[in-house]
Formats: C-alpha cells, sequence, structure tokens
C-alpha cells in the first residue's frame, strides 16, 4: 500500500511525461504481481463502485475530526474533493501500514462493499483510518469513494508496461481492451512476451483521429488530397462488432460490452463469416436517414428494450473498417485494401442494419470545403480523412487519420452561478452556469461549462467573483449578470430536464465577450431558430 501511495504521489507532483514514465517502470518493476494488477486497473481508470455511501463518509470522518457538518462542508467546498477533505481533517496517527494494495483492496474494500450492516462498515472504516499514515489514507478514501483518478493517460501505463515487458505496446493495449479480472496470473499475462493469447472477445485497441490545425484550410497541413481518403464523421457511438468462435460481441470505445443493449445489430453479427471485426459507429436510423444524436441517447443506459423503443429508435452499424477477417488481423494492410474487403464483407451480408459509410468522391479542397457547408444538413459532423497506405494504428498516432469538423453552433450568454472546479482547480472557481433571456427579459440558465479559458484568463474571473458574489447554495455561488461569454456547443435538442426547455451538446467557453453587455446577450428565441434549422428539434429527451 504504502509503495502504491508514494506512486500516486510521485505521479501527482510533476508534469513531465517522461518522470511519470519513469516512475510507473519502476514501480512495475519492484512491485509484486498482485498489486501490480490492481494498479494497472486503477491507473487506466477502472474502479469498483462506490463502497460506501459519500454521506456516511462525511459524517464518520466529521464525528472523528470532532468538528461541525457545516464546518466539514465549508472545508469540502475549498478542496472540492470528498478524500482528500476526509484525509485532511482527520486526527494525525503515527501508524503505518505494511500491507499489500492487493490485500487492502480484496480483503478490506471488497469485503467492506458486500456488507448491509452499517455499523460493520462503519467500523472497518475507523480501524482502516486508524492504522494507515496519511499518504495511505487517501489512497484509501479515493478507492473507498470510487474517485480514484491521477495525472496518467492509460497510454502511458501502456508505455511503461512495454518498457518493463519488452513486449510491444500494441500488444499491452490490446490484452488491456473488454473485460479481465486483476490477478496476479492476469498480470503475467499482461507483460508476457507470448502474444499469440487474444481473448475471443477482446476488441483492438481503437484508432483515434487528430483534428486539422486550419479548419478553413486544411490543405497546407495535409497537402494534396489526393493522397487521402475521404469519408463523412459519424455522430454515433464509436464502436467494434466482433464474430469469434461463433459468438458475437459489440464493444464501445468506452470499452463497455454493449451486445444486449442493441440486438438488432447483433443479429447482423450472427451473419459474419466467423474471425471478424468490424470498426464502425452505432447511429439510429429511420427514413433512409440518420437521425440525430439526441435520438440515439433514448437508447444508451435502458436496462430494457421495449418493442416500441426498438421500433421508433432503430438502430444501424455503420462500418468503416474491417480489423479482422477469417481470423487474420487486417490492421498492418493499407487502408484502400481493407476498405475493398469490407465492400465485399458487407455486400455479402445483404443487411439494411449493416451499412458501409460512403467516401466522399471529390478532387481539389475548394470542391470538398463546399461539400462541407452541407454537413449539418446531412446529420455529420463533417469529414473523416485517411492517409492513402495508412495502417490502422493504435491510439491516437499523430500523422494518419484526420478529422475535419464543422464550425459548432455559438450563442453569447451571461454567467449567472459559478462553483469551484476539482483536483488542481479546487481553489479556483471555474464551473460556470450561463443564462439567455427569455420571452420577458428574464435570465433563464440553459448550460453549463467549465473549459475554454485560459489560466490567466480563470484568474481574473475567479477574483471578480470572489468580490462580486451576492448567494450562496452550498458549493454554488450567484454572482450579479455581468459577464458576457461566447458559447460553443455541437448539438441542440428540446428537453423537459431544463427550465429552458433545451439541452445542448459539449458546451465549452470560445470566448469572454467583454465588449458586449448582457442586454446584447442571445435570447431563447436564437436558440430555438437554431434548433429549427439543425434538423434535431423532433429530438425531444425522454420521449421514445
Amino acid at each position: 500500500m504504502q509503495k502504491f501511495a508514494d506512486l500516486y504521489t510521485n505521479l501527482d507532483e510533476t508534469n513531465s511525461t517522461n518522470e511519470k514514465v519513469h516512475h510507473l517502470v519502476n514501480y512495475f518493476s519492484t512491485a509484486d504481481p498482485a498489486d501490480c494488477a490492481w494498479a494497472v486497473y486503477f491507473l487506466i481508470g477502472r474502479r469498483p463502485k462506490r463502497i460506501v455511501n459519500n454521506t456516511l463518509m462525511t459524517q464518520w470522518a466529521a464525528e472523528e475530526a470532532n468538528i461541525p457538518a457545516w464546518l466539514f462542508g465549508e472545508c469540502y467546498d475549498a478542496v472540492a474533493d470528498s478524500a482528500e477533505t476526509i484525509t485532511l481533517l482527520l486526527p494525525e496517527t503515527h501508524n503505518s501500514s505494511d500491507q499489500s494494495l492487493r490485500w487492502w483492496v480484496e480483503e478490506q474494500l471488497l469485503p467492506l462493499q458486500a456488507m448491509t450492516d452499517v455499523e460493520q462498515q462503519h467500523e472497518l472504516v475507523l480501524s482502516a483510518w486508524n492504522s494507515l499514515n496519511t499518504r495511505q489514507r487517501f489512497i484509501f478514501n479515493k478507492l473507498i469513494t470510487g474517485a480514484f483518478r491521477v495525472g496518467v493517460s492509460q497510454r502511458l501505463v501502456i508505455r511503461a508496461l512495454a518498457r518493463v515487458s519488452s513486449v510491444d505496446e500494441a500488444s499491452i493495449a490490446h490484452r488491456l481492451m473488454g473485460n479481465w479480472e486483476p490477478t496476479p496470473e492476469f498480470y503475467q499475462t499482461l507483460v508476457s512476451l507470448d502474444t499469440q493469447d487474444a481473448d475471443i472477445s477482446r476488441p483492438y485497441p481503437f484508432f483515434l483521429a487528430y483534428a486539422v490545425s486550419d479548419e478553413s484550410n486544411p490543405s497546407g497541413e495535409l497537402g494534396d488530397l489526393t493522397e487521402w481518403q475521404v469519408e463523412w464523421k459519424w455522430d454515433g457511438i464509436r464502436a467494434q462488432l466482433i464474430k469469434r468462435g461463433g459468438k458475437v460481441y459489440l464493444w464501445s470505445r468506452g470499452e463497455e460490452l454493449v451486445t444486449d443493449a442493441y440486438p438488432e445489430v447483433a443479429g447482423i453479427g450472427e451473419l459474419l463469416p466467423d474471425g471478424t471485426v468490424l470498426d464502425g459507429e452505432l447511429l439510429v436510423w429511420k427514413d433512409s436517414s440518420v437521425q440525430p444524436f439526441a435520438q440515439l441517447q433514448q437508447r444508451i443506459g435502458r436496462k430494457s428494450l421495449s418493442k416500441n423503443i426498438l421500433a421508433d429508435v432503430p438502430v444501424v452499424f455503420m462500418a468503416y473498417d474491417l480489423l479482422e477477417l477469417d481470423a487474420e488481423n487486417m490492421r498492418e494492410r493499407p487502408v484502400e485494401e481493407r476498405r475493398r474487403m469490407l465492400e465485399t464483407l458487407q455486400a455479402s451480408v445483404a443487411s439494411d442494419v449493416l451499412k458501409l459509410s460512403p467516401l466522399v468522391e471529390v478532387k481539389t479542397w475548394p470542391q470538398l470545403l463546399e461539400l462541407r457547408s452541407e454537413s449539418r444538413g446531412r446529420g455529420v459532423e463533417g469529414f473523416m480523412l485517411k492517409r492513402r497506405g495508412s495502417p490502422y494504428r493504435v491510439g491516437r498516432k499523430r500523422g494518419d487519420w484526420w478529422k475535419w469538423k464543422i464550425e459548432p453552433y455559438t450563442i453569447d450568454a451571461v454567467m449567472i452561478y459559478a462553483q469551484r472546479g476539482s483536483g488542481k482547480r479546487a481553489s479556483l472557481y471555474t464551473d460556470y452556469t450561463f443564462a439567455v433571456w427569455d420571452e420577458n427579459r428574464e435570465l433563464v440558465p440553459f448550460a453549463k461549462a467549465y473549459s475554454g479559458l485560459s489560466d490567466v484568463e480563470i484568474r481574473e474571473l475567479d477574483n471578480w467573483i470572489r468580490n462580486n458574489f451576492k448567494e450562496r447554495f452550498g458549493p454554488v455561488r450567484s454572482v450579479p449578470p455581468h459577464q458576457v461569454m461566447e458559447l460553443g456547443f455541437e448539438g441542440i435538442q428540446l428537453s423537459k430536464r431544463h427550465k429552458s426547455g433545451i439541452a445542448v451538446r459539449f458546451p465549452r467557453i470560445l470566448r469572454w465577450r467583454k465588449d458586449k453587455p448582457i442586454e446584447e446577450a442571445d435570447t431563447l428565441e436564437t436558440i430555438r431558430q437554431l434548433l429549427a434549422t439543425s434538423g434535431e428539434a423532433a429530438a425531444e429527451d425522454g420521449e421514445s
């Protein structure tokens, strides 16, 4: 446990990629395989569900610290992380545990999760707090609250494991996909030089695209258009459809097995030859055209699928790459060859649920730019550009795949609430709520955003908020309507859950409009007009 706590501290205290990898390599080279398995599990973002109710955790911590609940709340507002707040407030102890990370997870945390008696949970948690030093407590609290995260990406973990094991990064990445248990045996397999061990259900790591730098003219960055295979960029759920060992698996890019959630797609998987893996997009397809992502959200997270929802929100698999055929890995073959094989395969299946992403046939950048203006009308986000002759790589590799997205919707809105951020932004007001004018010239909240400002702007705005806020609502501060921001967002839909009647997708701050008075901020009517022209008006959340 101490070794893992030290690793966390070392990773948290540096911004250097090389130093992070160095600390990871040192840990994996010296820790027990059982601990390494759990460390990999947590570091790449997997975690057990919240083990103990957060309200109980804060109540027990306040009691141990001998402070009232309101004071704990004030401390939390300053720190914005419950695990860290608890750790800071608990009375100091001179104890320290020499038990392993595996022991703490498997003998303490997981049994704690299975307990139904609150008093038993209380007793175990207090015992743990009293036997751990400050660093160890912090890790324990992070794990118990389900909030463990540190500034290291899965890519860096893979790089470190590759250095420790001398196994190539692609094999490590593939082994980390799909379902697996953090056991010593799994870790030994993860770093084994024998790379012929792929589980039949396991997807390949997804190849991700970079955004072009110059959205008005990518030709300077990408050169001759004839060197690129151009496709539409679909707005759905990225997924891999797998047929191996006579079974069908559908994996989302978030490494979630979603086969049962999309039975119509699983059905076409049955028609594929054994040993096939397709990369593509889950889309709602109705009346011979793609529907807005908002409609797909009606299928996400449902535990049961009624006949009505299957009929009203039909899903297709839009295939755009072939990763495996007849159990042979095709990823190193040129993109054009994979495309030709995909076309043959799709034609042989002959199902309306399996669609082939069409190629965009133009010869010049000006022609492509003109066609790009039709993206919203076609229900797409712009273009994908894939270098001819390129293989299917692992992760986000610069050079071969690019995305050229359309400009976002934009609205000028007024900030009315602010809240502190989390992690390293816990001491700054960085999360904002924005409003627009309604028909009665009253400000109605419609979006929250927390990204887009520079560090200098954040500090300036934080200072203004502290000097001007009017009321407190827990961690939220209401501020006078004064600051106008230009917001950008990707999608828009009707919403019964929002006071404004509107919900937007991926809102972020584009710029601080210090030049604009609040009276000139946009209105609900303006947003409704965007909705009317977006093709998304029929996509009302919560409706089927």
